[in-house]
């Protein structure tokens, strides 16, 4: 079980008093949305009433109050000589949230299954018998689906032989993987700011020390602040989304990719290539593949069929040179023995049909964000949404520092989604929010009005910021 002490979960808490409400509550609110959003891990011991009122300027009356309200909803268990540790309440506690089921989830950016999973699968269980003469534990994958996936990094310009793809549970798998191989604690990671969670989660766990470089809607990466933070740091590995940026959209230019590839070599940089959306691009042709950020230099490539086929396919990969997929494959075996052989095959059975189901996957996801940047215009007119060229989602401005009071009101609508901060590091991001446009059209629509409800409640009492706080939020 680890600990937050008073200091560390005042960074995290970031601009969390409301004019309007007490102290207290405010208090208890914004540790509850840290629980529910995932930033505060379950089993987390809290820092003591005194430690944390001084940190903060409050009385400890005050937050004596916050965290008895947090024990009467089931968000804390208080022990004597034990602490504070957080908790999730059940269905037992005063306040439980509702069940998943009742919710509209939009902290999830995913797209349903496409209808040939189910053949495929009946395709794939028919082969399985051939599959049972070992003993199954195969933390490389089998070659049937490596073959295959090599074969579609050659036709995209990028010569793979089987024995440089390592097949994992779906990219997460993979990015950890390659976290706790490559790196040791105190190591220095590039990442995006704005970045997927998940991930920036894989690398603090392997002791990652993170270097953040700005990605905006506007103007995509700061190219000068990214080969900057290459030579002046000089990190061991460089986390990157280099097409279809979760949440922005935004994809590199080809000139900032070799750019960044020769900076890399230079400076010893291990560089991660996540795909896991690459092919989602709104402008790619049926066909037409994904140019491999690695083609000009050698670069650990990552991919899966999580946001394409569907997320339950935990099936992903890595690309990188033979040395060091043994290396990953030999770390392998202190976190899991393999993949499921079944799954690899229902993959290897879609991969022939890929490019034709991507073109359908991105006309779904064209026609979902037009149709989300409409309604969001029709309701919520004082937001700023983007036009993103491919993904997911949107990466939407609020205008106010207002996303995780938003996050927490929503869910009084029946709306589960993400604060802004939980894609950066300390508690920036709180004037933007990520809404998905993959769900169907009726869901976009009953979330969105639930949305505006939350928005027309929180926004009546803004929080007050000077011009010198404005660099603590984006």
């Amino acid at each position: 079980m680890g600990s937050l002490t008073a200091r560390g979960l005042a960074s995290t808490l970031g601009e969390w008093r409301i004019d309007a409400a007490p102290a207290y509550q405010a208090l208890a609110d914004r540790v509850r949305l840290l629980v529910l959003d995932g930033r505060l891990a379950l089993g987390t011991r809290l820092p003591a009433e005194r430690e944390l009122a001084s940190q903060l300027g409050l009385s400890r009356t005050t937050v004596t109050a916050a965290y008895a309200q947090l024990r009467e909803t089931g968000y804390l268990d208080s022990v004597r000589g034990s602490g504070s540790a957080v908790r999730l309440p059940t269905r037992g506690d005063a306040e439980a949230p509702p069940l998943e089921t009742d919710m509209i989830d939009l902290s999830k950016a995913s797209l349903p299954p496409v209808p040939q999973v189910a053949d495929a699968a009946v395709r794939a269980a028919a082969l399985l018998p051939s599959f049972l003469g070992d003993s199954g534990f195969d933390v490389v994958g089998k070659l049937v689906l490596r073959r295959a996936l090599a074969d579609r990094f050659t036709a995209r310009g990028l010569p793979t032989d089987p024995d440089e793809i390592l097949v994992t549970n779906g990219a997460q798998s993979a990015i950890a993987l390659i976290a706790r191989t490559l790196l040791t604690r105190g190591d220095r990671v590039l990442v995006e700011s704005p970045t997927y969670p998940h991930a920036m989660e894989a690398l603090r766990q392997a002791g990652a020390r993170m270097v953040p470089v700005a990605v905006t809607t506007d103007d995509g990466w700061d190219e000068a602040g990214l080969e900057q933070a290459l030579q002046r740091t000089s990190p061991s590995l460089a986390y990157l989304q280099p097409d279809q940026h979760n949440p922005t959209g935004r994809s590199m230019t080809p000139a900032l990719r070799e750019r960044i590839v020769a900076q890399a070599a230079r400076q010893g940089t291990v560089l991660i290539a996540d795909e896991t959306m690459g092919e989602l691009g709104f402008g790619l042709a049926r066909g037409e593949p994904l140019v491999p950020f690695g083609v000009h230099g050698d670069v650990v490539t990552v991919g899966s069929v999580g946001k394409t086929l569907w997320g339950g396919l935990r099936i992903g990969w890595i690309r990188a040179n033979r040395d060091l997929i043994q290396r990953f494959a030999r770390a392998r075996f202190g976190s899991d023995l393999g993949t499921p052989i079944l799954e690899q095959l229902v993959v290897r059975e879609l991969l022939p049909d890929y490019d034709a189901i991507l073109v359908e996957r991105r006309e779904l996801l064209r026609a979902g964000r037009d149709h989300l940047r409409s309604l969001l215009a029709e309701r919520i007119p004082d937001w700023h949404a983007p036009n993103p060229a491919g993904g997911l989602t949107l990466w939407v401005e609020l205008g106010a520092p207002l996303s995780s009071q938003l996050a927490l009101a929503a869910r009084g609508e029946g709306v589960v989604i993400a604060a802004g901060p939980r894609f950066g590091m300390d508690g920036v991001f709180e004037r933007f929010l990520r809404i998905p446009f993959s769900l169907p059209t009726p869901v976009l629509d009953e979330a969105v009005e639930g949305l505006a409800n939350a928005w027309a409640r929180v926004s009546r009492h803004p929080i007050e910021i000077g011009v010198e706080d404005l660099a603590a939020v984006v």
